[in-house]
């Protein structure tokens, strides 16, 4: 793995990979031999100077340690990466080295390059929440009819089924992809402005080159040049910070089901993974946890990125400077979480027996609601509200099932057949539209659907 150590819970082997100092120098370097090319095809840099730019700009063969202290004194990225490959062109062709950077200003390389290292992340992500998505669908399907108990206020309410939830944690997952994947289609143009955005060192050719430089790239070109307008780019990172947050919420509702005096699913386990340095007992929810870790750290990134749209006239001073680190850290926190949730549910462990049994140690309190409504059609909805009220605190109270506290008062059984109340603890009995609402979901987040939208 390339991340750093203190990087090691927030990344991924391949966003680490991608977001590494030569990548990003690489991506940098990119830029600058794309720009050579499309301008010598306009011919305002001659053909051979661009191959010559093209096979100095290698970055194994730059001193990164180097080129970053310059860049931190030069505060942009664009300055000492110019003058590195200057030198690196001139030592083969003095000539070729004239072109170096030929109209172009320290934000378009930086913020290409940041665009380019978007354009790798994409297909990794979205492969990790495919994967995520697979592994739900199927987990909603094999438990379509496996009872549990609702929870609300974190405590125990009328039983849904573990298929309706895992459709639910799908259904918001998939809906948070499509939306980054709006976004990064909207993000993957170039940046090409020049000194103020018109580029007029380009003359009449400034649209042709940057038409060309998208083409070379395999980018889009917008319609002009948006060095203080990172409208798109915040999309794309509030898009991140959604989905990060779905993501979160099923990896919190796997670490409550996890705990022991729950334990309705479990993580996968395997070596090294989940343990505890001094428990050997521990079976801890390692994906679930990452997931909540990022989703932490990706709300505060979101807001800092707002924080840094507002940038000045043609230019901005600190906004624009603080882009980088903060969008670097919430892809690959998006990937860690996109990642982590999809082994989680691949190897999730169900165990439909606990969570009947979970179902069962409550006694029938939670289908108070059930009881109510039957009631209520006979005597009223206040009315049947006070009885079970009172009904329920008797069952708590001496232990005993709500379905037998109820048999005991007359003005119940006066009501309701003693077999009604007998088959009122039976949770498949009171599901509702739980099958309708799993069927409505997995069929919004099916292949079909996606072809007809």
């Amino acid at each position: 793995m390339t991340a750093r150590l203190i990087e090691s819970l927030a990344t991924t082997d391949s966003l680490a990979e991608l977001f590494s100092d030569r990548s990003v120098l690489q991506a940098l370097l990119n830029f600058e031999v794309a720009l050579a090319r499309a301008e010598a095809r306009v011919r305002i840099v001659p053909r051979g100077a661009a191959e010559s730019i093209a096979a100095a700009a290698k970055a194994e063969v730059f001193d990164v340690a180097a080129l970053s202290r310059d860049m931190l004194r030069a505060g942009t990225a664009g300055i000492p990466l110019a003058k590195a490959l200057t030198e690196r062109v001139r030592a083969n062709d003095a000539e070729a080295a004239r072109y170096v950077h030929w109209g172009a200003t320290s934000q378009d390389v930086a913020d290409t390059a940041l665009v380019l290292l978007l354009k790798r992340a994409q297909p990794i992500i979205a492969g990790d929440i495919s994967r995520l998505e697979q592994a739900l669908r199927r987990l909603s399907e094999e438990h379509r009819n496996t009872v549990m108990l609702g929870r609300t206020l974190m405590q125990g309410a009328p039983p849904v089924t573990f298929g309706l939830k895992a459709a639910g944690w799908l259904g918001a997952v998939h809906r948070g992809r499509k939306r980054l994947d709006s976004s990064f289609a909207e993000m993957l143009i170039v940046q090409l402005g020049g000194a103020s955005g018109t580029l007029a060192s380009l003359g009449e050719q400034g649209t042709a080159v940057a038409l060309g430089l998208a083409e070379e790239l395999g980018l889009a070109c917008p319609e002009a040049p948006w060095h203080t307008h990172r409208d798109r780019l915040a999309n794309l990172v509030c898009d991140c910070g959604v989905l990060t947050g779905s993501l979160g919420k099923i990896a919190r509702d796997v670490s409550l089901l996890m705990q022991n005096e729950i334990a309705e699913v479990s993580e996968p386990d395997g070596q090294g993974r989940g343990g505890s340095s001094t428990m050997p007992h521990k079976r801890n929810p390692v994906g679930s946890a990452l997931t909540l870790a990022a989703a932490n750290r990706v709300s505060g990134e979101v807001a800092a990125f707002l924080s840094a749209m507002v940038q000045e006239h043609e230019r901005g001073v600190g906004g624009w400077q603080a882009e980088w680190p903060i969008v670097a850290s919430v892809i690959q926190s998006t990937g860690l979480a996109a990642a982590s949730m999809a082994e989680v549910a691949e190897g999730l462990s169900v165990d439909p027996v606990r969570m009947r049994a979970n179902i069962d140690a409550t006694h029938g309190v939670v289908f108070a609601e059930r009881a109510m409504m039957l009631l209520g059609s006979k005597l009223g909805r206040d009315a049947a509200h006070k009885l079970v009220e009172q009904a329920t605190r008797e069952s708590v109270m001496q232990g005993k099932h709500l379905f037998e506290v109820l048999a005991e008062m007359p003005e119940v059984t006066s009501l309701i057949e003693p077999s009604a109340l007998r088959q009122l603890e039976l949770p498949e009995q009171y599901l509702g539209s739980a099958e309708a609402f799993r069927e409505a979901l997995l069929s919004s987040t099916s292949e079909k659907s996606k072809k007809e939208q």
